[in-house]
């Protein structure tokens, strides 16, 4: 077999190793499963009750709210307690959130209609909205 041959051969078998290495990080394989935070049930509770945190998914605040509930933005807005505000880009705001007039964040809109902005501790949203705190 000549060098070109082999050559060619070595780069096929380079781009399937990477793609299979690729789809295997990409699907999360060989990682062990993530708990379920302890204030799941908090958070679907609040989120029961009307309740809706809206943020940006650039604002350290809004990170440091999904933080106090350990989950991730995503799994926040899964549940539908979570509305992003920003566009993708960072550089505009979403429609529905200029439609609820939103201007900082993280903004929690109640039931009731009242508003909270700021990172507003977890004890806090449990009283507003009659959810009780896992201990």
């Amino acid at each position: 077999m000549n060098n070109q041959v082999k050559i060619f051969i070595s780069i096929i078998g380079l781009l399937v190793l990477g793609t299979v290495a690729a789809v295997l990080l990409q699907s999360g394989a060989g990682s062990a499963p993530t708990a379920p935070s302890k204030y799941a049930t908090l958070a679907q509770c609040i989120k029961d009750s009307g309740a809706t945190f809206y943020g940006a998914f650039w604002c350290p605040h809004c990170q440091a709210e999904e933080a106090d509930f350990g989950m991730t933005r995503q799994a926040l807005e899964a549940i539908g307690l979570y509305t992003e505000c920003s566009t993708p880009d960072a550089n505009g705001q979403t429609q529905v959130c200029i439609d609820k007039g939103i201007k900082s964040y993280p903004t929690w809109i109640f039931k009731d209609g009242s508003q909270l902005t700021g990172t507003i501790p977890l004890d806090q949203l449990a009283q507003k909205t009659g959810c009780t705190v896992p201990q």
